[in-house]
């Protein structure tokens, strides 16, 4: 995995070398400042920031830095490679091959996560940040570090993990106290009124006026992705349909380029493995489902919809999904293991009343004799 991620690498520095790509204005930013914590804002300037230190002071020039990110992108499949086979009792399979193997190399997965960028570093800080919440007594140090870093470049999606978080404890099947699972809920409360007001003003909201101003910054944001090139106007689509297109589109028949053909095919493998939750057992299985699926579909869920309404353009789209699409993955997944594991139980026992049967018909027949 590590050589293939690498290779996306050398496939996206080559990609900028003919298109324009904001990975030459993170690196070249750091002329711009006299300090390095000029930078340390959340949002873009978070990148500079980390920029700053290499090209400053260690030398590194446009290609080491590509590389170095594309290194950091890699760990996010790492982590989060660890968090399905550590939550999985066996190796789900589509059509006889291992899921979570395929998961771990598709393309555009690894292509957006590949170069220097917003996109390598929030996705590497969500995958330590679910990983750490996996098991919190003992990996203090990647929540830590996961959160910082989806604060610094995302503090809504790091909302929205929170606020998953305190979702799946609370109704997770794992045995809390009970005092926990409100201690937990009184946090998730006091975190958001904390960071309320400082979300929406990052987000460009008025804290005192937000509904008008959200539809304000939902237009203007339509407006600019579809002046982008390859727009699909979602203003006028239901919830369903937008959602539908965030997750699965481009497809073949709406692809602007060979990159969007390559990325239909990846898709249709979405709406395949999408379509194995269609089961009336499914709701039986969220009902029951451990915290950290519960947090990954509230996640999952939950990000998509935000994103649905600034969301008009599949270029974007297709870069943007792919910083939570592990979370259905993971999902998914843990769903088709807890089928076979029912399955297994169903077959033991069956085979233990046959078994059962066969110690009676004996002793009846001993008692006959």
């Amino acid at each position: 995995m590590y050589w293939y991620h690498m290779f996306f690498g050398l496939v996206y520095w080559t990609y900028a070398q003919f298109n324009r790509s904001d990975s030459f204005v993170y690196f070249w930013s750091y002329r711009h400042y006299k300090n390095w914590f000029d930078a340390f804002e959340p949002g873009t300037l978070f990148i500079e920031w980390i920029n700053y230190p290499f090209a400053k002071w260690l030398g590194f020039n446009y290609d080491m830095m590509m590389f170095f990110s594309t290194w950091v992108g890699f760990w996010g499949f790492v982590y989060f490679y660890c968090l399905m086979k550590e939550n999985l009792r066996f190796n789900p399979k589509f059509e006889g091959w291992d899921a979570i193997t395929i998961f771990m190399f598709l393309p555009n997965m690894h292509f957006w996560t590949a170069s220097l960028g917003k996109g390598a570093y929030i996705f590497t800080g969500l995958a330590l940040l679910t990983y750490g919440l996996s098991w919190p007594g003992k990996r203090v140090f990647q929540i830590v570090l996961g959160g910082f870093i989806c604060y610094m470049i995302r503090p809504h999606i790091l909302f929205a993990v929170l606020i998953g978080m305190g979702v799946g404890f609370i109704l997770g099947r794992e045995k809390v106290p009970l005092y926990q699972k409100y201690l937990a809920a009184l946090a998730g409360i006091g975190m958001s009124i904390l960071v309320y007001d400082q979300l929406l003003v990052f987000l460009g909201f008025d804290p005192n006026n937000v509904v008008s101003s959200f539809e304000e910054e939902t237009a203007l944001n339509a407006q600019r992705l579809q002046s982008a090139g390859s727009a699909v106007d979602m203003t006028s689509y239901s919830l369903p349909m937008k959602l539908f297109t965030f997750w699965f589109r481009p497809l073949f028949i709406d692809s602007p380029n060979v990159l969007g053909i390559a990325i239909s095919f990846e898709n249709a493998l979405y709406i395949y493995m999408f379509s194995r939750i269609f089961k009336k057992s499914f709701i039986d299985y969220i009902r029951i489902a451990p915290a950290m699926v519960k947090m990954s579909a509230v996640v999952f869920i939950s990000i998509s919809i935000s994103m649905t309404f600034v969301m008009s353009n599949l270029g974007i789209i297709i870069r943007q999904k792919s910083q939570i699409m592990y979370y259905m993955l993971f999902v998914i997944v843990a769903f088709m293991d807890w089928e076979k594991t029912n399955r297994i139980k169903k077959r033991a026992a069956i085979y233990n009343r046959i078994v059962e049967e066969e110690r009676r018909k004996r002793e009846l027949a001993e008692a006959a004799t």
